[in-house]
């Protein structure tokens, strides 16, 4: 395949904090690549730098095969858009919010009109045009700053974690939305995420990055096919678990990955084995469900962090859990450090890798 950016020993520093360190990576045109690593690891310093919106510090970063400088800086950023994690919308129409960037490019009013209803529909909110922005959901606020991105047309499109903050549902739709951009469109995506589940099932290939140094490349049955030590890294982070699996008489495999915990999975799997549940699959409570989820223990919330609308939080059941809830429910619950509460996830939602 043709080879679209190439970056070759790239640092960033921030003052003394080196940031990047020596990243070389190749970036294929059509591919959807993930950069996969904790927070922190240097992710969307990467992506700012491959949207020419932060300069390297060193090392050489080709675009289409012409080295990029601050001389034709500006002009590459032409070819690239980047969608962050944070959305941030004017006050104003859905039509507005999208048709931004084509205004600025003194696109004709007809073109900017075609342009931005194909974008809406390409992201699934076709008759959104005279909504206001403001007043959409998360999941419809992330769709409408992926078509304002969609409709310049760019040879590059840079997502980061663009599913972090959405409930399952909405983070579904915009995987599909993602996924059909790049096979329609050809349009080359470099997104980053933490979410292993999500690097494994979308992009073609996957690069782990942690403390600003890229690990490994490859695709994810590469990448997700063994437990490598960069891997296991970001376990704690997305609830990566190594043990020992058993098939039970129903069926069912018993993952026991250590100090009393045994996890309950519908795969088929027997001896050394790793797995994986998504933090936005796993419910928390503070008394117990009646449920027909297989999987429940009880812990103590160890660690706290705010996500904005979404609060992150650390449960130890025997192995640290992260789990995901709106900052609504936390409140309501009246959740602290050391409070005791319940995980409940089914069977279904464990993945091995």
């Amino acid at each position: 395949m043709t080879i679209l950016v190439e970056l070759k020993n790239l640092t960033k520093c921030f003052g003394n904090r080196k940031v990047l360190d020596g990243v070389t990576l190749q970036i294929q045109e059509g591919e959807i690549l993930a950069l996969v690593g904790p927070n922190g690891s240097g992710k969307t310093t990467l992506l700012k730098i491959l949207a020419f919106l932060e300069k390297p510090t060193g090392g050489e970063n080709k675009f289409q095969g012409e080295i990029v400088t601050g001389k034709n800086a500006e002009r590459m950023r032409l070819q690239s858009a980047m969608v962050f994690q944070r959305t941030l919308l004017f006050s104003t129409t859905v039509y507005n919010n999208v048709a931004y960037g084509l205004k600025m490019r003194k696109m004709p009013k007809k073109i900017i009109e075609e342009e931005v209803k194909k974008a809406l529909k390409l992201v699934r909110l076709e008759g959104f045009e005279k909504r206001s922005a403001k007043k959409l959901s998360g999941g419809e606020e992330q769709r409408v700053a992926l078509a304002r991105a969609l409709v310049l047309k760019t040879k590059l499109l840079l997502l980061d974690e663009p599913t972090a903050n959405l409930d399952p549902k909405n983070a579904s739709m915009l995987e599909e939305v993602i996924a059909t951009v790049n096979r329609e469109l050809k349009t080359t995506i470099v997104m980053a995420t933490h979410n292993m589940f999500q690097a494994k099932t979308l992009p073609h290939r996957v690069a782990l990055i942690n403390d600003g140094r890229i690990f490994e490349v490859g695709t994810a049955a590469e990448i997700f096919g063994k437990l490598s030590k960069s891997l296991a890294s970001f376990a704690a982070v997305d609830n990566t678990f190594a043990g020992t699996a058993k098939i039970t008489e129903a069926g069912t495999t018993i993952v026991d990955v250590g100090n009393g915990v045994q996890i309950e999975a519908t795969l088929q799997k027997q001896g050394e084995t790793s797995v994986f549940i998504s933090p936005q699959d796993i419910i928390l409570s503070k008394n117990l469900l009646k449920s027909s989820a297989r999987n429940v223990f009880k812990g103590k919330i160890i660690q706290i962090a705010d996500l904005g609308l979404l609060v992150k939080l650390t449960v130890d059941v025997g192995k640290p859990f992260t789990v995901q809830i709106t900052k609504r429910s936390f409140s309501e619950m009246a959740l602290n450090l050391n409070v005791e509460v319940f995980i409940v996830f089914k069977a279904s939602s464990v993945q091995a890798i």
